[in-house]
Order: C-alpha cells, then sequence, then structure tokens
C-alpha cells in the first residue's frame, strides 16, 4: 500500500529553488531548512518543524519556488496536492481570499527585495475581480462600523393594519443605511455583511433600543391603545443568552409594557426546535410575544408549529400575490384558518391592493401589511400623520 507521507533522510532535497510547485508539505517530523540566493551568497531563512507547512506559497500563487528546503534532519513530511489548496481557497470567504493574497504579495516582494531581484509586475499578482469585491467588502464593512458608532443607521417603521377596523394597530421596524458616499445602501447587502461578523449583535441591540425609544415617543405624543411594534431578531442573537435580559432592561428604564416589543423570528432559524423553543419560553414568562416571520419561503414545515408556541405568523407576499388566482384564495383560507386554530394572529405580508385586502377581510385575515397600508417612515413622519 502506498505509504501517505514522503521520507527524506537528513541532507536530502525537498525542493530547489526555480522548481515548479507540484505540492506543499505538511511536515509530521523532523526539521527543514529554507534558503535562498542573495547576491551570490546562500542565506538561510527559516527553520521548519513539526505540524508546520512547507512549499505553500508557490502552490497558492503557482510559480516557480523562490527558495530551496533541505531536510536539516530525517523528515517525514505528508504532501498536499494543489487541487486542495484551490478547492479551499476558491470556497473562502472573498475577504478571507483577499486577506491571504495580500499578505501573500508582500512576501514575493519582501523575498525579491532580499534576493536583490527585480519585482516586476506579476501578473499572479495583480488585482483581480474578485479581490476588488472583498476590498470593497472590508471598506464596507469599516464603514458600517462606524456608522453604527455614531448612530447614524437609521430605524424606519412600516405600519401594519388591523383590517376590520382599519386602525394602524403596530409597526415593524427595519433598519436602513444612508451611506454619505454612495447614498442608500440596500438593506440585504449590509444586513448580510453584518451577520457574516459580530457586528449583527450590536445592530440588533441598537434597533432593540430605538424601538423602545419610539414606544416612549408614542407614549408621550397620547397615542391610545399603545401600538406594537415588531423588530426581527438574527441567529447570532438568539445565541445569545443575555438577550432577553437586556430587552428587559431595556423595557424598565422606560417603563414600557413588554407585550408591546414583539420579537421576529424568521422561518428559516425555527429548524433548530429546542434554541427557538427556549426563546420563546422565556419571552412568554416575562410577556413578550414571538411572531414567525416569512411563512412560506421555501423552508416550509408544519412540524415547528407543532411544538413552537407562536404568537403570530407572518404570511410570505409570494402568497398575498397569489390571491389573483383560485388556488391561491384557496391555500391563503386554509392557513387563515390554520392560525386560528392554533390560536395565533395572521400577517400577510406584501399586501399592494384593495382587493387584496378585500379578499384577506373575507377570509378572516386579522392583520395586513404593505405598500397599500404604507411605507417604511422615519419616526417624525408617522408621528405627523
Amino acid at each position: 500500500m502506498q505509504p501517505y507521507s514522503e521520507l527524506f533522510k537528513a541532507g536530502e532535497l525537498v525542493f530547489a529553488e526555480g522548481d515548479a510547485p507540484t505540492c506543499a508539505y505538511l511536515i509530521e517530523a523532523g526539521r527543514i531548512e529554507i534558503s535562498t540566493t542573495q547576491l551570490g551568497e546562500p542565506r538561510v531563512l527559516a527553520e521548519l518543524g513539526p505540524g508546520m507547512l512547507l512549499g505553500e506559497m508557490a502552490v497558492l500563487d503557482d510559480s516557480t519556488r523562490t527558495a530551496s528546503a533541505r531536510a536539516l534532519t530525517d523528515c517525514r513530511l505528508i504532501p498536499i496536492d494543489k487541487a486542495q489548496f484551490a478547492e479551499r481557497l476558491a470556497n473562502a470567504d472573498p475577504v478571507v481570499r483577499a486577506l491571504l493574497m495580500s499578505q501573500l504579495t508582500r512576501y514575493r516582494s519582501a523575498l525579491a527585495r532580499l534576493t536583490g531581484e527585480v519585482d516586476g509586475s506579476d501578473p499572479v499578482l495583480a488585482a483581480q475581480p474578485d479581490d476588488a469585491d472583498a476590498v470593497d467588502k472590508i471598506r464596507l464593512e469599516s464603514e458600517l462600523r462606524a456608522a453604527l458608532e455614531r448612530k447614524e443607521l437609521e430605524v424606519r417603521l412600516q405600519p401594519i393594519e388591523e383590517i376590520v377596523s382599519g386602525r394602524i394597530a403596530g409597526y415593524e421596524a427595519l433598519v436602513r443605511w444612508q451611506h454619505p458616499e454612495r447614498g442608500a445602501v440596500s438593506p440585504a447587502e449590509f444586513i448580510r455583511l453584518a451577520e457574516e461578523t459580530s457586528l449583527i449583535v450590536p445592530i440588533g441591540d441598537y434597533v432593540l433600543a430605538r424601538v423602545c425609544d419610539m414606544l416612549v415617543e408614542f407614549r408621550t405624543r397620547g397615542r391610545k391603545p399603545l401600538p406594537f411594534i415588531a423588530a426581527n431578531l438574527s441567529g447570532r442573537q438568539i445565541d445569545d443568552p443575555g438577550l432577553v435580559g437586556r430587552i428587559l432592561d431595556l423595557l424598565r428604564a422606560r417603563d414600557l409594557p413588554p407585550d408591546r416589543l414583539k420579537l421576529e423570528v424568521t422561518e428559516s432559524l425555527v429548524m433548530d426546535h429546542a434554541r427557538i423553543g427556549d426563546l420563546i419560553a422565556h419571552c412568554h414568562s416575562v410577556g413578550m410575544p414571538v411572531a414567525l416571520d416569512d411563512f412560506g419561503t421555501g423552508y416550509s414545515n408544519l412540524g415547528p408549529l407543532l411544538t413552537l408556541n407562536f404568537d403570530q405568523i407572518k404570511l410570505d407576499a409570494s402568497f398575498i400575490k397569489a390571491l389573483d388566482r383560485p388556488r391561491g384564495v384557496a391555500m391563503v383560507g386554509v392557513i387563515v384558518g390554520m392560525a386560528r386554530a392554533l390560536d395565533c394572529d395572521l400577517v400577510a405580508e406584501g399586501v399592494e391592493t384593495r382587493e387584496q385586502r378585500e379578499i384577506l377581510h373575507r377570509l378572516g385575515c386579522r392583520y395586513a401589511q404593505g405598500w397599500l397600508v404604507g411605507k417604511p417612515q422615519s419616526l417624525g413622519d408617522v408621528l405627523e400623520h
């Protein structure tokens, strides 16, 4: 059977400067000396030992070896094929890939200066489109952090109508970012970026604090009954054991009833029944309602509704668009009946026409949300109207 590792005797050359990068190595045992030639004289660059990678730089940028490697002691090395690196690198986060290529460029440039070679414009090291996208992503993340620190993120309110009475019963809080140079940044872009990092947690806390301040403003203006405001939770927030405690602190500091803040969990997160069940139980123990958001968006599974005691179900806009067909009306009617049987309020999202609202009224859906009811607005605009 072919052994997994290769053996090199002390003094044996592993690869030489100028060789093609057929593979890299993981050093299992022994010591390896890395050397190059500077002004015609040999120069030792490094000594590597067990657990370290050898020759990976040339493999990563597919260039000839820029240094030689020789076994100082008997060594056992595990070859790592170029395809392994290429696949890992292709599947890596663009930001991680850009950082790696940046370090590789610096390494090549420093080595060229060390050996006295001219550091020309190697096309492999030239900026690639993916690298530019990654750099833009890094820049946007830094700017998002600054915007959060400066409180430049705006929380807007989209109204939710009680269909029977026609009154605005509550709102959904939606965060927006007006970039000073780029203009309005799509929420899909910056929220996704925040979710890839730890930023989503402080942004979530910022939104929750703003929502509580907005409820205070509604109370100060004499709005009765006090509307509810729904705020979306990310997976990272749900994983935070201190989340509900921090929310309670916000509410108590402002003397607000917990049932006026509604937490929304997207359907894609409810597959972890235990985690969401614990969140719902914790919220219910302090009187805070929880809604299932985007019901019917592709993760649909009635199983979670058997075990997770949601207070509200938000029906995805795709169902509302289908109300112009008999099957769509029948399907929404079934969902309305299911929500009623589960003692859940139903909110229809994406309501854009009077005909859609009339059908929802006839079917018995309690709430409507969408551009027919109102677009997301600043608190000032909401209070004026």
